[in-house]
């Protein structure tokens, strides 16, 4: 089953959600293969980066009211293992993150040291880097650092920051989560017609891992379900497989 995790590293509901995925994938039977899609919350987030809170702020309508949310994302995750450091967290840019993700997916990235994990771990190392590490994810710099650190060679990914490649695919991602009504992430989809939307509890996961393992095992006739995305309500607990 190939489950495609539209997704962008500074979404602490996206650091979570994927956690309890592979969390529900540790004790499924079948085969999956993930797949990181570019998603933006932000796609005038500055560079470099600056302090999160301020900006989350003139988002809630005040830092009181930030607060109130980040510690309750901040709960939920580390019961799940995850510490998110929102007071040294940088809000930047991430669609330099995005052409590196899209680039350890790509064939080509063998041959300079990416594996069948790469993309994965690049994914959870950029979380991490974000929330855990404080970092500007924005920054060439340490986007190559990261990417060095799981086994891609330093001046391929530096080549690929200094030039426009990956751009138009990295859009081309985006545009797509946008035809598919895509209004808020994590969104997984599974088997290419399957959409499941927030950080679900990993019994829930596991549940509908089964279940379109089910229906695809049983018909190969069910309607998609990834168009309904467009009329749905975001929120951190919605599912689209029923």
């Amino acid at each position: 089953m190939e489950i495609e995790i539209y997704s962008d590293v500074v979404c602490p509901w996206c650091y979570l959600g994927t956690a309890r995925l592979m969390s529900a994938l540790s004790s499924y039977e079948g085969d999956a293969v993930l797949r990181w899609r570019a998603f933006q919350l932000d796609p005038a987030a500055p560079r470099p980066g600056r302090p999160l809170l301020p900006w989350l702020a003139s988002r809630f309508g005040g830092e009181s009211r930030a607060r109130q949310a980040i510690a309750h994302v901040s709960e939920l995750a580390e019961a799940d293992g995850l510490r998110l450091d929102f007071e040294h967290a940088l809000i930047a840019n991430t669609f330099d993150a995005h052409r590196l993700l899209w680039f350890a997916d790509r064939p080509e990235a063998v041959a300079f040291g990416a594996t069948a994990d790469t993309q994965q771990d690049l994914a959870v190392a950029l979380h991490r880097a974000h929330f855990t590490e404080g970092l500007d994810i924005s920054s060439h710099e340490v986007l190559i650092d990261i990417a060095a650190e799981h086994g891609l060679q330093a001046d391929r990914i530096e080549r690929l920051l200094a030039t426009t490649e990956g751009t138009a695919e990295v859009r081309g991602q985006l545009a797509r989560a946008n035809d598919l009504g895509i209004t808020s992430v994590p969104t997984f989809i599974l088997a290419g017609r399957y959409a499941v939307t927030g950080a679900q509890e990993t019994a829930t996961l596991r549940s509908v891992l089964d279940e379109v393992a089910r229906r695809e095992g049983q018909a190969a006739t069910f309607g998609a379900m990834v168009p309904s995305q467009r009329t749905a309500t975001a929120r951190d607990d919605d599912t689209r497989v029923s």
